[in-house]
């Protein structure tokens, strides 16, 4: 682990008249070396006190167990949104995002900027979230047990899709504290690819 380190003066405060020799850089480091090493040797045996540099670790662990608590981050659901085609060089197009639990699945990819309605969004004005056009389909992949259980609109809708389907409007994921990873295929009825079960 690198450490950042803060030089400090250990030995006396007695005056050091650096040679003439030593470049005036900017460097600390350098200075204390330039005045020790340039320093006449008479001053060093009339006992006189010689600065020297220690160098001390000022982002080591604390021993004061309340200053070792790390900062707690908020809960939040990792997701992985695989788009239904693949990029040129033949690998899924992945997007990643993260969100608070407790959304519905909808707000959490329009906020995201990820394809929610994919050739459906021009032609038809989607129904705002609530369970009527059916059009925001996705294949939940990794994660469903997030995400709240299907409503009776859902199974509606859905009734000869494959149970993995859900639609995005009517899922919420998981509470306000809720930790996790997802991974949701887009537009699952336009992909050309499948997953292994």
């Amino acid at each position: 682990m690198a450490a950042t380190l803060q030089f400090i003066s250990l030995l006396g405060t007695s005056s050091l008249h650096q040679a003439p020799s030593c470049s005036s850089s900017s460097n600390s480091i350098e200075k204390q070396r330039c005045r020790s090493v340039h320093m006449p040797q008479q001053q060093q045996r009339r006992g006189r006190r010689l600065r020297a540099a220690r160098a001390v670790e000022t982002d080591a662990p604390s021993a004061d167990p309340e200053a070792a608590v790390a900062p707690v981050e908020p809960p939040s659901v990792d997701f992985a949104f695989v788009s239904p085609r693949l990029l040129p060089d033949g690998t899924p197009d992945i997007h990643y995002r993260t969100a608070c639990g407790g959304q519905k699945l909808r707000d959490i990819m329009l906020e995201g900027y990820i394809d929610l309605y994919g050739p459906y969004d021009k032609l038809l004005l989607n129904c705002s979230g609530g369970g009527e056009c059916g059009t925001c389909i996705v294949e939940v992949v990794e994660g469903g047990e997030m995400l709240s259980p299907k409503n009776e609109v859902e199974k509606e809708k859905l009734r000869r899709k494959p149970k993995s389907w859900r639609l995005a409007c009517q899922a919420t994921v998981g509470k306000p504290d809720s930790t996790g990873q997802m991974v949701i295929q887009q537009l699952p009825e336009w992909k050309i690819h499948e997953w292994e079960k």
